[in-house]
């Protein structure tokens, strides 16, 4: 068993919660399984940065409303500021550290650097990742809020400059990179 090397009560004291107030959590994270004891209030993110040093999810707003944290579980886009860790026994956690195979970078880490799609990098742990989930999405056929009323229900959507951007939309980069952002995501789109 995982034990966490820093027992954090969620308040940040360092006080550790009575054992009524954990629970034993088992999750792979980027491919690799993890048993640990949770503090009930413990975040994602926090788990992530703080329990298993995975420092690329980054803590923005710390509220859900910027989307530097953005991790996916069981495939899907998800806040891990908001993220309960103890809800997520038996999920798959991938972070940015798990989207490369060995030095061979993902085809949208890859598109984000031929595109400098990114300034000072804070957001682009979360824009990636967020990025993996709209071509999943995408491909599944999920309409968005720009997917045209004609399109066929459960087919692919093309994903044009509007549909990234839409898709993107809780993701915020305060240096404004979002051109090269959404040419990146066009570039490995289908």
């Amino acid at each position: 068993m995982d034990s966490s090397p820093h027992d954090h009560g969620a308040d940040g004291t360092g006080g550790t919660p009575p054992a009524a107030h954990r629970s034993e959590v088992t999750l792979s994270v980027d491919g690799k399984p993890h048993t640990l004891l949770i503090d009930h209030r413990r975040v994602l993110l926090d788990l992530l940065r703080e329990d298993l040093d995975l420092t690329g999810a980054k803590k923005g707003c710390d509220h859900g409303q910027c989307g530097a944290c953005t991790v996916l579980v069981d495939g899907r886009r998800v806040n891990s500021c908001l993220q309960l860790a103890v809800s997520l026994d038996g999920c798959e956690v991938l972070t940015v550290e798990g989207l490369a195979d060995g030095d061979r970078l993902h085809p949208l880490q890859r598109a984000f650097l031929d595109r400098d799609a990114f300034q000072c990098g804070y957001c682009t742990p979360g824009q990636l990742c967020s990025a993996v989930g709209v071509l999943a999405e995408a491909a599944a056929g999920h309409p968005s809020h720009v997917t045209g009323p004609a399109a066929p229900p459960g087919r692919p959507v093309a994903l044009d400059a509007a549909e990234i951007r839409e898709r993107l939309s809780g993701n915020l980069c305060r240096c404004g990179a979002y051109p090269h952002i959404v040419e990146a995501v066009r570039d490995v789109a289908p």
